[in-house]
């Protein structure tokens, strides 16, 4: 099993509605169990537009490697209405795999970890609440800026 961590998102519909729906259904991964989940946090968009975000972060003990654990997250957001129209569209889910395990990549479908999760106070303050060994002070420090309230 390997410890992975995914970033959960929405904007459109009920978003907070949405966004447990979707921590629910993460517990329905094929070999895969939820660990921990964090608040619900509410943000502006980060390069994007549309209503606020709501957000939170799940710990997931897993025995699918990082492709077929994106292929599964996908599948998630599909079942939800997300559309893709364009780059940082408003959407119904999101969901990013932040880390999995010690894996790095770099390919055009995934990249691990996470390519911008340092840069967004809405990925680091619900992980370092579930994974406080996960961010450190500096990276908190480095996005203190950006306003997310804890729901």
């Amino acid at each position: 099993m390997t410890l992975a961590y995914v970033g959960i998102g929405a904007n459109l519909g009920d978003a907070r509605a949405t966004v447990r729906q979707a921590m629910a259904a993460l517990e329905g991964l094929p070999h895969t169990r939820v660990t921990a989940l964090s608040s619900l946090y509410r943000s502006a968009p980060v390069d994007a537009t549309g209503p606020d975000f709501i957000n939170a972060v799940a710990a997931l003990d897993t025995a699918l490697p990082p492709s077929e654990l994106l292929a599964a997250l996908h599948r998630l957001e599909d079942a939800s209405g997300r559309e893709r129209p364009f780059r940082n569209a408003p959407r119904t889910l999101d969901l990013d795999l932040l880390r999995h395990g010690d894996a790095v990549s770099q390919t055009t479908a995934l990249t691990l970890p996470h390519p911008r999760m340092l840069q967004r106070a809405f990925v680091l303050r619900p992980l370092a609440e579930i994974a406080p060994d996960q961010v450190t002070p500096a990276q908190l420090a480095a996005v203190a800026d950006q306003v997310v309230e804890r729901l």
